[in-house]
């Protein structure tokens, strides 16, 4: 069976510095999984100083669907890495990366690279509107439930 590559990217603007932003997103908790519009478990396995594994288990068809990622942080560059190491899409990878805009506002860039088994080889166009599809539903994931829930918070600190 092959496997499809589907890369992708997309900016998202936060209404908080970039050094509180990139705390705010590498802070992985199990109540995190709230912020997520469909309803999941969350489990937070921390490894080392910058490596962990969250397990995610959602219910899609009312069925346990397990997912486990291995995130690995970089302060310095204020960034941090998710490789799926099972379910669907095992051996994706995401990139994270927190950039400052001034004094109180930043914004996360991200670059995606899902890996997608599939029955048959797919032409440029068809992986090309995969990978927009992926992107449309990254960023809108960001836009409306993860920004907002991190501008709240950077509002309620100020």
């Amino acid at each position: 069976m092959p496997v499809i590559s589907l890369p992708f990217r997309f900016r998202q603007p936060f209404r908080a510095p970039a050094q509180w932003a990139f705390e705010w997103c590498i802070d992985f908790r199990p109540e995190d999984a709230s912020l997520y519009p469909n309803p999941k478990k969350r489990t937070v396995q921390r490894l080392a100083d910058g490596a962990l594994v969250l397990t995610d288990t959602t219910y899609p068809k009312g069925r346990p669907l397990r997912i486990r990622r291995l995130i690995r942080i970089d302060r310095a560059s204020r960034s941090w890495t998710n490789t799926h190491i099972d379910g669907p899409f095992r051996h994706s990878q995401f990139w994270y990366r927190v950039v400052p805009d001034g004094a109180r506002s930043s914004h996360l860039e991200f670059r995606g690279l899902q890996l997608l088994p599939s029955r048959r080889s797919l032409s440029k166009t068809e992986i090309a509107k995969a990978a927009e599809e992926l992107r449309r539903e990254d960023a809108l994931l960001w836009r409306r439930h993860l920004a907002p829930a991190l501008d709240r918070e950077a509002a309620q600190r100020r």
